[in-house]
């Protein structure tokens, strides 16, 4: 019996160490798994096909893509479209097949992809395009193709640049007009890691040297005919040094590319580490060190007035020094009977602060996934998808919070406020968005949203975010009502000739500079990333500076709120929404200042898209920061107000 007990314990503990084993195990393979989420890790042999897709036409100059295919290009018998998801759409993505076709590591030399004599209405789109400086964005194993660009510091790693420019304009042998040239040949290189064991390889890069080259050959043109001016044969390639390919009419053209294959010591785990090199670590490094003085000076003032107002205040003022002390310290106690008084227009306050901890949680859950890698730009669409479904779940926090609010200023009708909270700003957006739209479809832009797209955000919108908000608030107005800590007189207190400085509109103005002044920086690199095409991958920066706004906001509403009371100025409700939130008029400013030093735009349509997404942009800022500070001025008053005995 001992011997049998001893048996089953030992094979218990065996099945425990295995079944601890396996959970082991299965973690490492989920880490491994999710290093970048949405992209697996494909292995070519030697000859495998390689099917390099085309996405859009892009030009920082218009801010309008355009797809592939909207230029006569090389197409092949059909054009398949790749399923987009919802931020690839947004975006103006538009995934298709192409004639560019490699076979793995079998380089290849002047392969002519087709040839075709240009019409006015070709050469009319490719000199525009040219123009306006569109670059071709293609894609090969979900990496995209980029430009290497060599930086002047020796031995510097190479910045680079996504797609190629479609052409040049410039002056060619002695010619005093400018004229357009066409990149029709394409130099690839596609950089492999190999595995040593199968001899099976996966792609880490995709890269290309575009040059303008007028093709020539003997006799007629023929699936047998040689080019001249390149020749697998006779090893001859294409330089700098071919005459360019001008774009004119009648004129003949003939794209060809190269590709070679490069072995790389690059593993596919840290392929896209190249992509997104950041040269300006230091940048952002000073840029959080000069946000948390700010935030250490404000944190200081919100001390002193903490250990002011709750050691002295709260010991009954027992221990006053100074008569002028004690005018100072009991202005915010004389307005007690006033403080909590409910504001004008306390309905729209309440749907305010509602969207803003709607827009809150979204930006919070969003940075965290981001950090984590969950929303890696091998994932292309998936931040603009993740944040528009967030914004939809968290409908419910939104709905709770404004109830929560309008059932403390004695409201009844939460449905009311529920249905302004879920319409409030969504509506504002999309009538914004509608317009924006169609100024789009105008240019038949491939930016424009189809309709299809267009069900998706409504139904988004009235089939998720609406009915979640009518349930948090429901769920908010079911909850007893937070209480006041002191009582509302009936007759409100008059409120004496404030000085100079404490006029509101001064107070709050004063008060948005500081948190923009937290943030403008990185401001600076999203705008680049959004509005230049560049990739933005450094969420653990913008995490810090996240939190770091927060702090300021908070702390700053603080401290504004503080002196507004020791005025004897008890209407801080509004102010302390708009304290904070004023920093998103700072935010629109040096939007516009950065429109006219930064972006080389000029057509009318795309300075109306960028103003138009920027205030949509300013409007969430200033939702997201207001209702930050209102939230630490409304636990500040409370704090102050219940810790101290009213006679």
């Amino acid at each position: 019996m001992g011997r049998g007990g001893g048996g089953g314990s030992m094979i218990s503990m065996q099945k425990s160490v295995i079944s601890t084993a396996i959970v082991i195990l299965l973690c490492f393979y989920n880490a491994y798994c999710f290093y970048l989420p949405g992209v697996a890790p494909e292995d070519f042999h030697s000859g495998d096909h390689l099917n390099v897709k085309v996405n859009k036409l892009t030009s920082i100059k218009t801010q309008l893509p355009y797809s592939y295919y909207s230029l006569p290009f090389c197409h092949p018998e059909s054009i398949v479209d790749s399923r987009e998801n919802l931020g690839e759409v947004l975006r103006g993505d538009r995934i298709e097949n192409s004639r560019y076709l490699f076979k793995m590591r079998e380089p290849e030399l002047c392969h002519v992809v087709c040839r075709m004599t240009l019409d006015a209405d070709a050469t009319k789109e490719f000199k525009e395009k040219i123009e306006d400086e569109y670059r071709v964005n293609m894609i090969l194993d979900n990496l995209p193709l980029v430009v290497p660009i060599q930086r002047l510091e020796q031995g510097a790693p190479p910045v680079y640049q996504l797609g190629y420019f479609l052409g040049l304009k410039g002056l060619y042998a002695g010619i005093k007009e400018e004229k357009a040239f066409i990149n029709n040949h394409l130099s690839f290189t596609v950089k492999y890691h190999k595995d040593v064991q199968t001899d099976s390889a996966r792609i880490v890069g995709f890269e290309v040297m575009p040059f303008s080259v007028k093709h020539e050959y003997e006799g007629k043109w023929g699936t047998s005919t040689r080019l001249t001016t390149c020749d697998p044969h006779a090893k001859k390639t294409v330089s700098s040094s071919n005459a360019p390919q001008e774009v004119e009419d009648k004129q003949e053209i003939i794209f060809t590319y190269d590709v070679d294959f490069q072995e790389s010591d690059v593993k596919w785990a840290s392929r896209w580490d190249t992509y997104l090199l950041m040269s300006d670590d230091q940048i952002h490094w000073f840029s959080i060190v000069n946000s948390l003085m700010i935030v250490l000076f404000l944190s200081g003032m919100v001390a002193m007035i903490m250990l002011r107002t709750l050691y002295r205040d709260i010991s009954k003022y027992n221990e006053l020094e100074t008569q002028e002390e004690a005018q100072e310290e009991t202005g915010w106690k004389l307005v007690h009977a006033d403080v909590f008084r409910p504001p004008e227009n306390s309905d729209l306050l309440c749907v305010y602060v509602g969207t803003g901890v709607q827009f809150f949680g979204m930006v919070l859950v969003t940075v965290m996934f981001a950090v984590l890698g969950f929303l890696s730009p091998s994932n292309r669409g998936g931040l603009m998808t993740a944040m528009l479904f967030l914004w939809a779940f968290m409908g419910l926090f939104a709905g709770y919070a404004s109830t929560r609010l309008f059932k403390m200023f004695k409201g009844t009708e939460w449905k009311k406020i529920a249905l302004r909270t879920s319409f409030l700003f969504p509506a504002t957006v999309f009538v914004i968005f509608f317009v924006l739209n169609a100024l789009i479809w105008g240019q038949k832009s491939s930016g424009a949203v189809p309709f299809g797209t267009m069900f998706a955000l409504v139904f988004l919108w009235f089939g998720i975010s609406v009915p979640l908000v009518f349930v948090g608030s429901y769920a908010g107005f079911k909850k007893p009502a937070i209480e006041d800590p002191v009582k509302t007189n009936k007759i409100p207190r008059q409120i004496p000739e404030q000085a100079w400085y404490m006029n509101p509109i001064f107070s709050i103005l004063i008060g948005g500079i500081l948190p923009f002044g937290a943030i403008f920086i990185e401001l600076f690199f999203i705008l680049t990333s959004i509005w230049l095409n560049q990739f933005y991958y450094i969420f653990g920066f913008l995490l810090i500076v996240f939190i770091i706004l927060i702090v300021t906001c908070a702390e700053i509403t603080i401290v504004l709120c503080y002196f507004q009371l020791c005025s004897e100025d008890y209407l801080w409700w509004w102010r302390s929404y708009l304290t904070s939130g004023s920093s998103a008029l700072y935010l629109f400013l040096y939007a516009t200042f950065y429109f006219f030093t930064k972006l080389d735009i000029s057509k009318p349509v795309s300075g109306m898209l960028y103003f138009g997404y920027m205030l949509i942009a300013s409007f969430a800022f200033f939702l997201l920061t207001g209702t930050i500070g209102f939230y630490a001025c409304f636990w500040f008053t409370r704090l102050i107000y219940s810790s101290v005995k009213i006679d």
